[in-house]
């Protein structure tokens, strides 16, 4: 039976219904936000694993063309394969969500947000977020919930929720923000600069929205009913041997785990592991069956040597207090041939950003349900398994479209728009070393390399990753954490911003919330850390270099009026491609008049200019041109001043004191032979002819006359004359 619940939020109702689509998934819900709908479903499989030691969940958050009434672009009219929006939207969904699953439950999950309708007005990934959310809340899937996600924008002063697309582009912050009755859960955004206080702002008024959301899905649990939970697939189960273990290699491996250097270290502990494994081989303690279990015992006395140091000791792996930041070293121009380049090395992370810049022609087309857009700043992370020492294959990951996503957030609010700087400007950043904060040393890399570049950015950016150790009511916050802090500990909270203010962040965390007390200290740690970071990295690069790279291609602008547009592009586009063919350029016609040229070569350069401006100027009574003679018949002959314009030339006999006549041009000696003929005609004192003419001569003319329908009237000049 269908059920609904409707609330307000913001300036329209989120509505929830039930129980008349996709009945057979564990659980579905239709979520409606003004005219942006997304079904949910979420599924489980009917075998059980007792292996897994993770949940297995995945998300495919999907938009089809048909919710905004269109039909795909390209040779193939279906959806393909998942765009970079519905891979970053599934990460939205995924992240707030995983901690939340019992591992114990041993099924894989598969949750299915599908954009079934959108107004182009209102985002459907907080629909699709809220959508996912309540249906696996309603399921059977043992879940601790309720969680629920909104977005806040500051615009003029002001905090906006789950704003429009226009008000989102305008505003100086866009955060989404997840969360559940007790606290925060993943915040992920990009800012103008923003100041903590706004940020943290920004978070505690989206926590009240959350929370009027989530009593709402209790309240729609009420109305539809509570299915029986699943049975978790296995209780947990403890090395028998595990106390043994613990008196063989604990004091070792809590020095193995303070080896300097994270290969040395990895070393240390994977030796005392195998020696462990062997001894108790050895003893015919270890099964199949309890294998796994031998293995987690090891890991849980890692992390609890690790986690121990930090809270009671504020000692970390590498000998680093809870707020110092590791050694940094940077440089610029480390390539020769690219457009701009840096290196920024953090400790055993390793980022190479290289920036490279292009024409309009290069811009990003991205075609999607909210409408086509084009970009013209684009930042692409690579991460090749070289970086951790490993083998394997080189592809693009979703990991990798997130962060590269969120370092492009973090820069693009700092790079200057087309009409101050009409490049299309792609940085690609390539991990060559990693032990946590791979996406931040983008940043910072990425900052330099746009610097480098010439690329008039507003201010240098730099990035930290922020860490926390939790127990009960005491914590430890980590600034520019290891690759193992992030794994053993409970938070990851990357920040990115200027000497001024923060402009992009991403926060996940692995316990069940953090609290508003606990965001402020990291955030004020990270402001302190980020600070220290952008005078590292001024004392390399402070300010962007006085012009771009020699092998960058060069930009010419120009305007002309709207309605002369036609006259450059010419009939089916002739005049505008001679011009490209001719001067080796590219030529970019805008609407409203704007024209910008592409090319290597600064003379072709100009000399394209000059021929458009002369296609489109409007010639004046004395300018001289050198045209082409087009066309000759018995009264004279018709000379092209420009594509666009052309004259007349009589072959009459005309008075040598025309408006340009006697004064100036002297005796009757002006015109001497040209062709067959005299100048000088016997009994025609005072009147001369022009010489004779030849279709495609060129010659120099002077207009002398332009009557009110745009007839010009020309003559003929000598070099001498002017």
């Amino acid at each position: 039976m269908r059920k609904i619940l409707k609330l307000k939020i913001g300036r329209d109702e989120l509505v929830f219904e039930t129980g008349f689509m996709a009945k057979q998934a564990n659980g579905s819900v239709l979520a409606t936000y003004g005219g942006s709908s997304v079904l949910a479903t979420v599924c489980c499989s009917s075998s059980v694993r007792e292996d897994l030691d993770f949940v297995p969940l995945s998300v495919e958050y999907n938009e089809k063309y048909y919710a905004a009434g269109k039909i795909p672009g390209g040779f193939i009219k279906r959806e393909g394969k998942p765009k970079d929006k519905e891979i970053l939207v599934s990460r939205l969904i995924d992240r707030p969500m995983r901690p939340l699953f019992d591992k114990r439950f041993g099924r894989e999950i598969q949750v299915i947000p599908t954009t079934l309708a959108t107004d182009q007005l209102n985002p459907p990934d907080i629909v699709g977020m809220n959508a996912a959310f309540t249906a696996v809340f309603l399921s059977d899937i043992p879940f601790n919930g309720p969680i629920a996600a909104v977005r806040m924008v500051y615009l003029n002063g002001k905090f906006i929720v789950n704003p429009s697309f226009e008000e989102i582009h305008d505003s100086d912050l866009d955060i989404v923000v997840a969360g559940s009755l007790n606290g925060i859960t993943m915040v992920e955004g990009g800012a103008n600069e923003v100041s903590e206080d706004i940020l943290l702002s920004a978070i505690d008024n989206a926590h009240e929205y959350i929370k009027q959301i989530c009593n709402a899905q209790k309240e729609f649990l009420d109305i539809v009913g509570e299915k029986e939970k699943l049975p978790l697939a296995f209780e947990e189960k403890i090395f028998e041997f595990k106390e043994e273990l613990r008196d063989f290699v604990y004091a070792e491996l809590k020095e193995a785990c303070f080896v300097k250097g994270k290969l040395n270290r990895d070393k240390a502990i994977t030796l005392l592991r195998n020696k462990s494994y062997e001894h108790f081989s050895s003893l015919e303690k270890l099964t199949d069956s309890n294998e796994s279990l031998f293995h987690k015992a090891f890991d849980d006395f890692e992390k609890e040597i690790v986690r121990n140091s930090i809270l009671n000791d504020n000692i970390r792996t590498d000998g680093r207090t809870p707020n110092e930041i590791r050694n940094i070293i940077s440089e610029v121009d480390i390539l020769s041939r690219t457009h701009g380049s840096a290196l920024f090395t953090r400790g055993e992370t390793q980022a190479l950003a290289v920036t490279t810049l292009g024409t309009s022609i290069d811009e990003q087309i991205m075609d999607d349900i909210d409408g086509d857009k084009r970009l013209n700043f684009m930042l692409h992370y690579n991460f090749p398994p070289f970086s951790v020492g490993e083998t394997g294959r080189l592809m693009t990951g979703r990991r990798e479209i997130g962060h590269g996503h969120l370092a492009q957030r973090a820069l693009e609010s700092m790079v200057p728009g087309k009409n101050d700087f009409p490049y299309t400007i792609r940085v690609v950043s390539e991990i060559l070393e990693s032990n946590g904060s791979s996406s931040m040393a983008t940043v910072c890399a990425g900052s330099m390399s746009l610097m480098s570049a010439g690329v008039p950015v507003k201010g240098q950016v730099a990035g930290i990753a922020m860490g926390l150790i939790s127990e009960g009511d005491k914590y430890v916050v980590l600034s520019d954490i290891l690759g193992e802090e992030d794994h053993l500990g409970d938070m990851d909270f990357k920040v990115a911003g200027t000497k001024n203010g923060i402009t992009g962040f991403q926060m996940d965390i692995k316990i069940e919330n953090v609290t508003k007390d606990l965001m402020r200290d990291a955030l004020e740690q990270a402001r302190v850390g980020r600070i220290h970071i952008l005078s590292i990295m001024n004392n390399v690069i402070s300010n962007s270099r006085v012009g771009i790279s020699k092998y960058a291609p060069k930009i010419v602008q120009l305007q002309i009026d709207i309605d002369k547009i036609s006259l450059v592009i010419g009939s089916t586009g002739k005049t505008v491609k001679a011009i490209t063919d001719e001067f080796e350029v590219k030529v970019q016609i805008e609407q409203n008049g704007k024209i910008i040229l592409f090319g290597d070569d600064d003379f072709k350069m100009q000399k394209a200019k000059e021929r458009i401006e002369s296609i489109v100027r409007e010639p004046k009574v004395g300018e001289i041109y050198e045209g082409t003679v087009k066309k000759i018949n018995s009264f004279g002959a018709f000379i092209e001043l420009t594509p666009s314009k052309e004259g007349f030339l009589s072959t009459r006999l005309k008075p040598r004191d025309s408006k340009y006549g006697s004064g100036r041009f002297g005796n009757s000696n002006r015109y001497s032979r040209f062709g067959g003929g005299s100048d000088n005609i016997r009994g025609n004192a005072g009147l001369v002819r022009p010489p004779k003419l030849e279709e495609g001569q060129r010659i120099k003319v002077r207009v002398i006359d332009i009557d009110k329908f745009g007839k010009i009237d020309l003559e003929i000049v000598r070099d001498k004359d002017y």
